[in-house]
């Protein structure tokens, strides 16, 4: 897949407020066959969902940063009308869980200066962090950033386990302020439908805004 590089040349012709969301995925080699197809399946409709909402089609922006055995950016945060669709996703190696998280937040911190720099308006970030396992490299200082952006409010966090092997425990450390969830099987489709929905919803309000998530809808992907 052709990697984005996508600058304040983005903003120039839209300066609606940005809803910025850093897809942080684990790709790991426990993640091959039906798990990374669902994923990859969950993402573009992700995508189709943002760009049929008109609200939410003008404010996000989003990323991808995978973790295997090591921690990379498959492309930079874009609108949705500049975003493709991802044709695949490799899973093999480790889980440098901790390189991930904190390459996401390199990225969130690199695009919110952008925004400032072009006097674009934005939200709270967010940032999803999905993994079917542990971690295998230190996540000290990734937690730790987590935690300090939540607490400070420049951060919205939503930790994901997959599948039965993952860590809960782990993805707690990332959550000071509601448990993480698990998918329920590998409804990846629904979460990233409700995951959809949600960001439109922030881009309806106003930036600076509380805006209270559909906590109903997460019986339709979630075990609870």
């Amino acid at each position: 897949m052709a990697r984005l590089n996508i600058g304040a040349d983005d903003l120039v012709d839209n300066p609606t407020p940005r809803v910025p969301v850093s897809l942080c995925l684990d790709t790991s080699s426990s993640m091959n066959g039906s798990p990374i197809e669902e994923l990859i399946r969950g993402v573009n409709l992700f995508y189709d969902a943002i760009d049929e909402d008109d609200d939410a089609h003008d404010s996000a922006e989003i990323n991808i940063v995978e973790f295997n055995s090591s921690a990379g950016l498959v492309h930079d945060f874009a609108s949705i009308e500049r975003l493709q669709r991802i044709s695949a996703l490799r899973a093999s190696g480790t889980t440098a869980m901790g390189a991930g998280v904190n390459l996401a937040l390199d990225t969130l911190e690199k695009r919110k200066a952008t925004y400032s720099g072009s006097g674009v308006l934005y939200y709270q970030p967010w940032l999803v962090l999905m993994t079917d396992g542990a971690p295998t490299d230190d996540i000290d200082i990734a937690v730790g950033r987590v935690i300090d952006l939540v607490e400070a409010k420049k951060l919205t966090v939503f930790p994901i386990g997959i599948g039965g092997g993952a860590d809960m425990r782990t993805l707690a450390r990332f959550s000071p302020n509601r448990p993480p969830l698990r998918l329920d099987g590998l409804k990846f489709k629904e979460f990233f439908e409700w995951l959809s929905r949600s960001v439109a919803r922030v881009s309806r309000s106003t930036p600076g805004d509380a805006v209270k998530l559909d906590l109903e809808g997460l019986a339709g992907w979630a075990e609870l």
